[in-house]
């Protein structure tokens, strides 16, 4: 496998991995969020939200020292798998899941937040339980939310960095994702080929907020 053939696929496959995750854990917690009344919903939105103004860098820094083999979690982490967590996919997957949950929870909860109570107070009555509510009545009337939950999500994780960088740095086919290979051709002054990797990126980039955002005005009109 080529060069970029492998860090396309490695980028690929970061995104679906992590965008999976949040579908996983972190829609509880967008629905949490928009429904919650309790104090600590006031603690936990500023630090869901924190990685959209935090450098990368930053959480970056602190990942890899809890990620290093003398780090809490890469003790952990060692003594359960017997593997470094640092510089590994894993670690690209954990720290892509927390960057980019603000891009996957702040959608999902505004579409959460949109829905009126009284539809799934109309359900409690008719004897559905919690989770029969959810997959019954929320997800479906919420599904815009998901789709472009999920498109932001994966966007940004093709587009991360610095991030990438602190606890990945480029190790082929383990963590050289794409940006990686673009950084590194950029300081080698291959230019040419920095190009056709900024410009493919930048394609897929524009393509995917205009597929969004049409989406969204479409949805819009409809609910008009």
């Amino acid at each position: 496998m080529g060069e970029e053939a492998a860090a396309l696929w490695l980028t690929l496959k970061l995104a679906f991995v992590t965008t999976a995750i949040l579908v996983l854990i972190a829609t509880p917690l967008a629905w949490w969020l928009a429904r919650a009344t309790h104090p600590l919903r006031s603690v936990i939105e500023p630090i869901v939200a924190l990685p959209i103004v935090l450098p990368p860098t930053v959480i970056g820094f602190y990942f890899l020292i809890a990620f290093a083999p003398q780090g809490p979690v890469g003790i952990a982490w060692q003594a359960i798998t017997g593997q470094q967590l640092a510089f590994s996919f894993e670690a690209l997957v954990i720290g892509s899941v927390i960057y980019s949950a603000p891009f996957y929870v702040q959608p999902l909860q505004v579409a959460f937040e949109s829905l009126p109570r009284a539809l799934t107070d109309a359900a409690a009555t008719l004897g559905a339980g919690p989770i029969d509510r959810f997959f019954s009545v929320v997800a479906p009337l919420s599904r815009h939310g998901f789709v472009i939950a999920c498109c932001l999500a994966f966007a940004h994780t093709i587009g991360e960095f610095g991030i990438i960088l602190m606890i990945g740095g480029s190790i082929p086919e383990e963590t050289r994702v794409l940006s990686i290979l673009l950084f590194e051709q950029v300081e080698t002054m291959n230019y040419e080929r920095a190009h056709r990797l900024a410009g493919g990126l930048l394609a897929f980039s524009f393509l995917l907020l205009f597929f969004v955002y049409r989406l969204n005005r479409q949805w819009r009109a409809r609910a008009l």
